[in-house]
């Protein structure tokens, strides 16, 4: 896969969202002094080659390839479907992980309700039809940010979103209703900080607190103001609580 990092000493690896590649982490890469910032994209993502099937597990396998090639354990932090991801990698090798941070994440799909078929359905209907990302980038990004967003953050989450090829969205899409990690979250036994914005209206503070209340050991914290794209959002609160996250796990170790 392709990454970009800052920095050097303990690896931190940033995992995006569906409609976000490694750019969107760039006020994160250099908010942890004394550390290996690394945010990489998606198989099928930016500069990264695709996957020929795109599942959670493949995903995770992939996040792990790339933490033993860094020379891991990491502090993984997810954002959304990249929280997934950090989900599903802590299970699967939980020798890879040295923390998570789950930001605006769930524990599985559909927890309102929302029939998967249907979902896929009205997402791949327009990408079949040959609609392209930067005519549906801006006012999608909008939908899921809190209400007046800053400008800037909108500019850079179009920006990082016009980075992600219509085939690899499609294959993200088909792949997400598939996460459910409900029955195993009292499995995870690395060090949790959940992390959701008070406005996130895609994965609800409710989807956080299930998770914290799930994952044995892990912290809540809500960021005022800020809907589903957190780093983006409220860049200045969500790096103080990496700071002071992975400050923690590592003075523990």
């Amino acid at each position: 896969v392709a990454w970009r990092e800052a920095g050097e000493g303990p690896l931190v690896l940033f995992l995006h969202g569906l409609g976000m590649t490694r750019t969107g982490w760039d006020a994160q890469l250099t908010a942890l002094p004394g550390h290996r910032c690394v945010a990489w994209d998606l198989p099928g993502y930016g500069a990264s080659p695709p996957l020929a099937e795109l599942t959670f597990p493949a995903m995770a396998d992939a996040a792990a390839g790339l933490i033993d090639r860094l020379g891991g354990p990491a502090h993984v932090v997810g954002l959304s479907m990249g929280g997934m991801i950090a989900l599903h990698l802590a299970l699967r090798r939980p020798d890879a992980v040295r923390s998570l941070v789950l930001a605006d994440t769930s524990p599985a799909f559909g927890l309102d309700g929302t029939d998967p078929d249907e979902w896929k359905a009205a997402r791949l209907a327009p990408l079949e039809a040959g609609a392209r990302v930067e005519e549906f980038a801006e006012p999608v990004l909008r939908s899921i940010m809190a209400p007046d967003p800053d400008p800037a953050a909108v500019d850079a989450a179009v920006a990082s979103m016009l980075r992600v090829p219509v085939a690899g969205l499609m294959q993200s899409i088909a792949a997400l209703p598939a996460h459910d990690v409900r029955a195993h979250l009292g499995d995870i036994a690395a060090p949790t900080l959940v992390v959701v914005g008070e406005l996130d209206e895609e994965t609800p503070p409710a989807y956080a607190e299930a998770l914290a209340v799930g994952i044995p050991g892990a912290r809540l914290a809500v960021i005022p103001g800020a809907g589903h794209y957190t780093p983006l959002e409220a860049p200045d609160a969500l790096n103080a609580l990496l700071r002071d996250h992975v400050g923690d796990v590592e003075t523990a170790r």
